[in-house]
Formats: structure tokens, sequence, C-alpha cells
């Protein structure tokens, strides 16, 4: 459970970007609430034949950039001022990365783990047919997020092409490679963040073939950061944890190891050679590198005092409170805000919509230049701003992104 509401960060976040830049509260009022809200109820058949209705949301929170984009996501505990807040965090996410998108969220309170594959295609399918006529590629482009992936993305993608009568790949992104996704995308997030790291070791003189890493979380993020972490750089992952707790190894892990053994067990505990630890305890190791790449608010005001780590890159979205944030940033911690440290999933969807408008698919290779340029781009743009202005990444990050957004609803005439 979250300690406190997501929403509410983002807008004691944006009550900084507004005194910073000295913008008049009436505007930042339409930052400060969703362009609009879509609840669904959706009534699926069970394979025991009995008849459940589960509840769904859409928040489209700005389109001023342009069409809106963002996750869908199946849980049990999906809540709307959790689908607010990432909505409003895909809005800043795609105006830092200069993409010419807007921000939004999906969820439907669902448990994935206790349903059949044709329980959840149904409930897919239900979801579309409740909010098709607010999607579209020039509209809302959807994409998978926490439990949902590339098949339930196809079945999405297929049901809204029967409703309007035509094949329309474009509408939903983070599809298979055969239906018009794109390569590249699998590891995005997680490549995305390791561009970021490069470029942050270069300001800040880090060597990072020397370098130690603790990552929490294992899942699609937290899984290629390790390995990618070690491939690109030859960065020593000294831990790795998951919901279940975490393991240390002064020597490094073995990442492919790690997952074979957790694909057995379930869970990394009791991985040979590691020492189990606690996901708390995982945060406030000797590292030079630390990665929070699964929860919510796990650096709060009561751990951020002893963190040790010289850089935080945030694969997660939220995972650092406001009042912790104050506290590395007087510690002098370099933290990469998660809108800018994990964008790269959202700039692959983005390249992933540009080959479906003009079907022409690129190879791996070229799909990782553009994403590596994107990203060195946005950290230099974000690191310019927390120096002109003296404040935090985090705070920068919002600066950039704010400033965009701002301007173009100026031009629009929104305000």
């Amino acid at each position: 459970m979250n300690l406190i509401n997501p929403f509410e960060v983002v807008q004691e976040q944006l009550d900084e970007v507004m005194r910073i830049l000295q913008i008049k509260s009436d505007v930042m009022q339409i930052l400060r609430t969703p362009m609009r809200e879509i609840h669904v109820s959706i009534p699926v058949r069970m394979d025991n034949g009995d008849l459940k209705v589960f509840h769904g949301f859409r928040v489209q929170y700005n389109n001023a950039l342009g069409p809106c984009k963002g996750g869908i996501r199946f849980h049990p505990e999906e809540t709307i001022d959790t689908i607010r807040a990432l909505a409003a965090w895909m809005t800043w996410k795609t105006a830092c990365m200069g993409l010419p998108l807007g921000g939004a969220k999906g969820g439907v309170i669902c448990n994935p783990k206790e349903m059949s594959s044709n329980e959840l295609e149904r409930l897919a399918r239900g979801y579309i047919d409740k909010i098709w006529q607010l999607i579209g590629p020039d509209q809302d482009i959807p994409a998978p997020d926490v439990y949902t992936n590339p098949q339930v993305m196809a079945w999405m993608m297929d049901e809204y092409s029967k409703i309007i009568g035509k094949n329309q790949f474009g509408v939903i992104t983070g599809k298979p490679i055969m239906m018009g996704g794109s390569q590249g995308r699998e590891d995005a997030t997680a490549r995305g963040g390791m561009y970021v790291l490069k470029e942050a070791s270069k300001y800040l003189g880090l060597d990072l073939s020397k370098s130690t890493m603790a990552i929490q979380g294992f899942g699609n993020a937290g899984y290629y950061a390790a390995l990618l972490a070690e491939k690109m750089f030859g960065i020593k992952v000294l831990a790795i944890s998951d919901s279940k707790g975490g393991i240390y190894n002064q020597n490094g892990i073995n990442i492919k190891a790690l997952k074979e053994h957790k694909e057995k067990t379930g869970h990394v505990n009791g991985f040979s050679g590691a020492k189990d630890i606690t996901n708390e305890e995982l945060l406030l190791l000797d590292v030079d590198i630390l990665v929070p790449s699964a929860l919510e608010e796990v650096i709060t005001k009561n751990n951020a005092n002893e963190i040790k780590a010289k850089i935080i890159l945030e694969l997660a979205n939220g995972p650092t409170t406001p009042e912790a944030d104050k506290i590395l940033f007087k510690k002098g911690i370099h933290l990469i805000p998660d809108f800018l440290a994990n964008a790269g999933g959202v700039t692959v969807s983005y390249f992933e919509m540009v080959q479906n408008f003009y079907m022409y698919y690129w190879d791996e290779d070229l799909v990782y230049k553009r994403l590596n340029h994107r990203m060195s781009e946005a950290y230099k743009s974000v690191l310019k701003a927390a120096r002109e202005y003296n404040i935090s990444m985090r705070q920068a990050a919002y600066v950039v992104a704010i400033k965009r957004i701002i301007e173009v609803m100026k031009l629009r005439g929104w305000w």
C-alpha cells in the first residue's frame, strides 16, 4: 500500500516548478488536473460460467504536444489516483524527451495471476469495447504496463480493428514484432537508463568499469538493467531483489543464472553463493549506483540519510518521496529522476508509432542508435537546467518538461 497518495506527490512537484519558474497559479491549474478521465465497467464471462464485472480507467492527462501516450495496467490494487499520477508523469516524460506526444495511463482492477488466458483475452477486448471511441493513432495510443504484455496488446489491437472495420496496427504499441511491433522494445526501458547513466558518469567523472550497482526489482526493467550494466560498461552488480527479498554477493552476481533460479523457485532468495538480504537493506548498501526498479515510495525521509550510492537511477515510477528528494540533493547524490531515467520505453514506443505510420521497419541497431541520441540529449537538457537554476535533477526535469508544455499551450491559445 502506498505511503501517500501518488497524485498528491504530482501536485507537490508541480508546486515546486511553479515557484522556480514563477508561473501564475491559474496557468498551473491546467496542469494540476487531468484533461479527461474515463471510468468503465467491463462485464466478463468467466470460464466457470459466472459473469464478473471489472472496473477500469483511462486518464488522458494532457495533449498539448500531441496524441496521448501511456500504458495499461492489470492490477488487483489499481486506483484512479495511481492512474492519474502515472498519466501526469507520462505527460512530463514525453515532453522532457522532446516527443510530439501527450500523456495518458490506463488500468483495470483485476488479478491476472488468477485468470486464464481466455479470461484475460475477454477482459482485454472488453476494455477496448468500452474506450475505443476515445483512442486511436492520432488521439491516444496505449501500450503494455504492469501485468500486460505483447499478447494482450495484440488482442486489444485486433478488437479495435474489428470495431472500426480495418487493420489499425498503430492504435497500440508494444505489440509482437509480426504485428508491427518495434525491434528493441523488450529492453528499451533499461537500455535507455543505461544511456543516461553513461552521460551522468561523464559529468561526475565516474569510471563505470570499476563501479558497483544494486538493483531493487527483478522484473523486465531490473533484469535488463543488470544484464546491460555488466555487458555495456563492465559494472559489477552486487545485489538484486524482488518482492520477496534480495541477495548480495560482494564478488558480483551471475545475472543469467539468477534468472534461471527465479524461474525455478519464484524468488531470488537462496541463490547459490549469495547472502540473503531484505529490500530495505539493499537500498542502504555501499555501492556506486542504486537502481530502484520496482515499487513506488521506497526511498523516504526515514532512510534517505543512510543511502550511500553516488548515483540513483530511477527505473521505477515514483520510488522517491518529495521529502527524500530534498535530503538526497543536500547529500550531493546525483539522482536521475524516473521520467528521464525510464523514458526509453515510451521513446521506443514512439519509434514503433512512426514505423507503423509509414509501414517501414527499422533494424535493432538503428533503434538503439536513435534511442541513445534521444536519451543523451534529454539528459544534457535536464543537467543544463539543473545547473542554471541550481536545483535538483528532478526539479530540472520538471522545468524542461513544463516549460515546453506551457509554451505550446500558450501558442495554442489555451490561456
